[in-house]
């Protein structure tokens, strides 16, 4: 009888830590790059918004030749952060790099270089990321301007610089910055 006792003790410890471990496993703000956000709100009231996971540099070099061991190898395809693929939501008809971008919900996506950066506004959503097979859903790519960080970046981070009627989407990690405009 106590053999059992002690079976059945030790099964319902084990059942209680995965349970345990589940419940924190679905807590988005416990992975290792928690999720983030972004938002520009234009003059007249109506936004854009993004949500992104912002993984962290932790010593490995992020952007770079394959041959290097990049994180990020320059010329391929990025999700444009980490974990689900990142969205980009407007409110309004915007203007994304001089190409048309209708009121909706998007995911974009980024193909870095060293002196340019390319933004993918897809129209599927609610993806993963990678690997990207979404080439028929894409909706416009824009070139991004590149430029250094006055210092090195740990998280990677997506903000807005808002000036009037346009927005000016930036990115920065390592030692990149890229960005591109927004307007109305």
């Amino acid at each position: 009888m106590r053999k059992f006792a002690l079976i059945a003790v030790s099964l319902f410890v084990v059942a209680m830590f995965a349970s345990a471990q589940m419940n924190m496993s679905d807590d988005k703000s416990k992975r290792p790059s928690p999720p983030a956000n972004a938002a520009c709100k234009f003059s007249d009231g109506k936004t854009i918004k993004i949500d992104y996971s912002s993984p962290r540099a932790k010593g490995r070099k992020i952007f770079g030749a394959a041959s290097e061991k990049a994180l990020v190898p320059y010329g391929e395809i990025w999700r444009t952060g980490a974990n689900d693929a990142t969205t980009f939501v407007t409110d309004t008809n915007v203007t994304v790099g001089g190409k048309a971008v209708p009121a909706g919900s998007y995911t974009i996506f980024t193909i870095p270089n060293a002196d340019k950066w390319t933004l993918i506004v897809n129209k599927k959503t609610a993806e993963w990321g990678i690997p990207y097979k979404y080439e028929a859903d894409e909706l416009a790519r824009v070139d991004m301007q590149v430029s250094k960080t006055a210092a090195p970046v740990e998280n990677f981070t997506i903000a807005f610089d808002q000036a009037g009627s346009k927005c000016t989407l930036r990115m920065e990690w390592e030692n990149t910055r890229v960005s591109v405009e927004i307007t109305e």
